[in-house]
């Protein structure tokens, strides 16, 4: 997995903010998807940040519980 750039962010960012005006379960379901993505590989590239590695485990499973949930 390849570090995540800051255009990456920025587009997750954007989009996170468009959400807010325009919301449906799926959508809100794959914008998690993405942030779990994000920061998995954010503590991919953080070895040994326990913290990083916790906070990318829990917002896995909220995504993972928002896709089986559909």
């Amino acid at each position: 997995m390849s570090r995540p750039s800051i255009a990456e962010v920025s587009a997750f960012v954007a989009d996170l903010a468009a959400f807010r005006q325009n919301r449906t379960s799926a959508e809100y379901a794959a914008l998690m998807s993405r942030k779990a993505d994000l920061l998995e590989r954010i503590a991919l590239h953080s070895p040994g940040d326990a913290d990083a590695a916790e906070v990318a485990r829990l917002a896995r499973e909220r995504a993972d519980s928002l896709t089986s949930a559909d």
